[in-house]
């Protein structure tokens, strides 16, 4: 898991079937987190832009979302209210 920013959103008009409904945002990783680039992942949560989250990836982020079926490689599975030590 890891913690990241949400920085913005895509739109997929066109997408698989499993997906319909679903919203996605962009999120860029803490530094101290992850070396990765910003990642896109499944919103179910109602995290919006600027918003502070916490990111399931692989097989956690399908059954965080309760999608096991689906294409899902990350899932915001919470938005963070206050955190301790992210900032040291």
């Amino acid at each position: 898991m890891i913690v990241g920013k949400v920085v913005g959103s895509v739109v997929a008009t066109r997408k698989n079937e499993r997906l319909l409904g679903s919203k996605f945002m962009i999120v860029e990783p803490l530094e101290k987190m992850s070396k990765k680039e910003r990642i896109v992942a499944i919103d179910n949560v109602g995290a919006g832009i600027g918003e502070m989250v916490l990111v399931a990836k692989g097989s956690a982020a399908r059954i965080g979302c309760d999608m096991e079926n689906a294409p899902v490689d990350a899932a915001i599975v919470g938005i963070i209210d206050d955190s301790i030590g992210l900032n040291d």
